[in-house]
């Protein structure tokens, strides 16, 4: 073979292979397992929500504490962060996350922008990789009752405020209000449309997002909403693989709870071809498992709960051939105490507990692929116990006392519980 030939046989070659080694950079998901750089991939990740506030240069921005952030991430083998997009609405509203991205229809906060961008570009070079969720059916966000605002439904009822019954009677509405879809489908497009100013790379196109998620604890809010909230996250999903074939696609539930105690109607939106793997969340305090006043005391329960509602939805799984990740869990540190430093007896046994769960489950092959605690505080200090503008971000919420879930890094109990579990999950790579 002459010198030319054997050139052109060499560089065809090169471009046969050339989308395979690309599509090799994205987390893949074959077989109820994830894959990364082509060997199975399970991790223990990290909730981040306000990664790309932080990496802005407007306010709340941080970029050298977001660095050491991921630097310290990273050096305790945590490689997975879930983080926000962006809130929706208007500043200077009590218990909501500030600032916000989408200041309305269309219109958006360049600085957030540039935040996510940079925090994307971050994470790259780290190898680190990034689940995006695009809405919140919580008011923290802004999410389902920005939407409806919008839509012209009216002013959405602030729990804090009106208390929760209001509010979940008003977002269930987002179910089935096609005005509402449109707006929030609009903004899934402009954000999937758009390049990193960094990297110069599409979104679509960025091996640093592992998943694009549709929201955060979406919920049909009523057992009536069900068939429309069904529909709503189907026709979501398939928007998002009209535009991204590279990425992976999931949809932020909480699992039965979130599907108002339907298991059938979790394995349904689970079901859907462009859903490539399944989520499940757990809090045991919120959902009336333990007691503010008894939180150790409450183990046993909290703990038996956990392993029954885990053992459904894994069954679940089972069927439909997708991985899990339980890509929430928290447990309030003793004695409902928000000062980092505080003792966390209940929180690292119940942390021990659910990380045992996942990295058993994982070993013997199972559906069990990685989770994702809630949430990083970090070198966060919580400066009021109600979030207040200028205050650090430490993970929890802007309506949760600051300090009540977050992994602080001086916790080092909790962290060594977290090490612990990475060292048994690299041993299934």
């Amino acid at each position: 073979m002459n010198s030319t030939l054997r050139h052109l046989l060499s560089a065809l070659i090169m471009l046969l292979l050339l989308p395979l080694t690309a599509q090799a950079q994205y987390v893949q998901c074959h077989g109820g397992k994830f894959f990364r750089g082509g060997k199975p991939y399970y991790y223990v990740g990290t909730n981040l929500w306000y990664g790309a506030i932080l990496g802005s240069t407007g306010q709340g921005g941080d970029r050298a504490r977001l660095c050491r952030e991921l630097d310290r991430l990273k050096a305790a083998g945590i490689d997975n962060l879930r983080i926000l997009v962006g809130s929706d609405g208007q500043r200077g509203v009590k218990t909501k996350v500030e600032p916000t991205l989408q200041e309305a229809p269309g219109v958006y906060n360049d600085t957030i922008l540039a935040g996510l961008d940079y925090l994307l570009q971050q994470m790259g070079k780290r190898k680190m990789v990034a689940v995006l969720y695009l809405n919140n059916s919580w008011e923290w966000s802004g999410g389902y009752g920005y939407y409806l605002e919008q839509a012209g439904l009216g002013k959405a009822p602030r729990p804090n405020e009106a208390g929760y019954p209001a509010f979940m009677n008003f977002v269930e509405l987002f179910a089935g209000n096609e005005k509402a879809h449109q707006l929030f489908y609009d903004y899934v497009r402009f954000i999937l449309g758009r390049t990193n100013r960094y990297t110069h790379r599409r979104y679509v196109d960025d091996p640093a997002i592992m998943s694009w998620q549709i929201g955060n604890e979406p919920r049909a809010f009523s057992k009536e909403a069900i068939p429309a909230f069904e529909q709503w996250l189907s026709q979501t999903s398939a928007l998002i693989r009209s535009i991204d074939k590279h990425h992976l696609i999931s949809i932020g539930s909480e699992g039965a709870w979130g599907c108002e105690g339907d298991y059938g109607c979790y394995e349904r939106i689970c079901a859907d071809k462009n859903i490539d793997y399944c989520n499940v969340h757990l809090w045991p305090y919120n959902w009336g498992w333990a007691k503010a006043d008894s939180l150790v005391e409450n183990l046993p329960r909290a703990c038996a709960n956990t392993r029954d509602y885990i053992s459904r939805h894994l069954a679940i799984c089972q069927r439909l051939g997708k991985p899990l990740v339980m890509e929430e869990f928290g447990y309030p540190r003793d004695g409902m105490s928000f000062r980092p430093g505080s003792p966390t007896v209940g929180r690292d046994t119940y942390y021990k507990y659910v990380f045992q769960l996942v990295a058993d489950n994982a070993r013997r092959g199972g559906c069990f692929a990685g989770c994702n605690f809630w949430g990083w505080g970090g070198e966060a200090r919580p400066r009021h116990e109600q979030w207040q503008v200028g205050d650090p971000y430490t993970n929890d919420p802007a309506q949760e006392q600051q300090g009540l879930n977050s992994v602080f890094d001086c916790d080092s109990s909790t962290l060594r519980i977290i090490s612990g579990v990475i060292r048994q999950f690299k041993k299934l790579h």
